[in-house]
């Protein structure tokens, strides 16, 4: 679905991505694991084309999508739910999701499928997104990508400031996307269990490096968490 290769990128004199290679898979779930700072967000956008690079490729579907603006990789079915979520907080809950049909998908609304996994956002409805719970904001970023019905959902720590029973409802709905076959889903994540319980293949960053790589099955073996603990 995503092909990177050999990517390099720099913020004024620092180096922040090195060369730096990775593919996901339709229909799979790919963890991606690091300390702060290695480069994990930098990373995503410059997948969302929110960042230049200096070298290497994005390809997308076998497209070069590399020098692809935003909008443009948008349209191709490239989701990106940022770290911090990022909603319209004085939109209610609808017109929040409704701005995920401005990719051309309007006439078909809202996937009835994203209220069955989330809910409280078929609840709320009416109500402004500032006035939701931070788990509840989540699920409504995660809920407006979706309204795009994306090829590729790529997420930056969902569960970052979320209590442990939305943690679970946004697991469970990332292990339904993925078993849908037709979805690649990257997940940036800090919370170590959260990710090995979801990954098909992980990789680990490390100075803008993947260092190590493989199938979830193997991250216990191969002793991932002593790479990324604090």
């Amino acid at each position: 679905m995503l092909t990177v290769e050999q990517l390099n990128q720099y913020y004024g004199g620092s180096h922040t991505l090195r060369g730096l290679s990775l593919s996901l898979e339709q229909g799979k779930v790919t963890t991606l694991l690091g300390r702060n700072g290695v480069g994990k967000t930098t990373l995503l956008k410059c997948l969302m084309g929110l960042l230049p690079v200096a070298s290497g490729s994005v390809k997308f579907e076998g497209k070069d999508i590399t020098k692809v603006a935003p909008y443009a990789r948008a349209a191709l079915g490239m989701a990106y739910v940022p770290q911090g979520r990022e909603i319209f907080p004085r939109l209610t809950v609808e017109e929040n999701l409704q701005m995920g049909l401005a990719n051309g998908k309007a006439s078909r609304g809202v996937p009835e499928y994203i209220f069955e996994m989330f809910p409280v956002l078929k609840d709320m409805l009416k109500r402004r997104g500032g006035d939701l719970s931070g788990g509840q904001q989540q699920q409504l970023a995660i809920g407006r990508a979706l309204t795009m019905r994306p090829k590729l959902l790529i997420l930056d720590e969902p569960t970052e400031g979320i209590q442990p029973s939305i943690i679970k409802d946004i697991g469970s709905a990332i292990r339904k996307l993925a078993a849908g076959g037709e979805m690649a889903i990257l997940l940036v994540e800090q919370y170590y269990d959260f990710a090995e319980s979801l990954a098909d293949n992980y990789a680990v960053m490390s100075r803008g490096e993947i260092i190590q790589a493989g199938p979830g099955s193997e991250m216990k073996e191969k002793n991932v968490q002593s790479l990324v603990a604090i």
